[in-house]
């Protein structure tokens, strides 16, 4: 029960935590997003538990490549086959299908590092697992 109230306190950590990014960064946003967001938080802050060097850098790549990879999925599910246009790229250099641009890729290396941090120090501070030591 304690794993469990862990994991939904995480995903509703990260999830809550992208949402308010987005509304600050676009004024808007999307209740996939906090979905996606939260799974994603799961994830990538989980890189520690399965890549035992805490290198950041390495894991911070991984976690974009994951959520880039993520966000080209679900915007070709909620964006083009439900229509739904909640983002469009297609005016960024470099888009695929609209949905995903080597800017915002570049962007999740930052997002990553950040929920990689966030989920070792909850774990840390919250859960009692071990104290969070990086190097890059």
């Amino acid at each position: 029960m304690r794993r469990m109230a862990k994991y939904v306190y995480l995903a509703y950590f990260g999830g809550s935590l992208y949402v308010t990014f987005e509304v600050f960064w676009r004024g808007r946003s999307h209740w996939t997003m906090f979905v996606l967001a939260a799974v994603l938080f799961l994830i990538i802050g989980g890189l520690n538990e399965i890549w035992t060097g805490w290198k950041l850098v390495p894991q911070a790549v991984t976690g974009a490549i994951i959520a880039t990879v993520a966000e080209l999925v679900t915007g070709c599910i909620v964006n083009i086959w439900l229509g739904l246009n909640i983002w469009d790229y297609s005016d960024m250099p470099g888009n695929l299908l609209g949905q995903i641009c080597p800017q915002f890729t570049l962007l999740w290396i930052v997002l990553s590092a950040l929920a990689i941090v966030l989920d070792d120090i909850i774990r840390w501070r919250f859960f009692g697992e071990d104290k969070p030591h990086y190097r890059l």
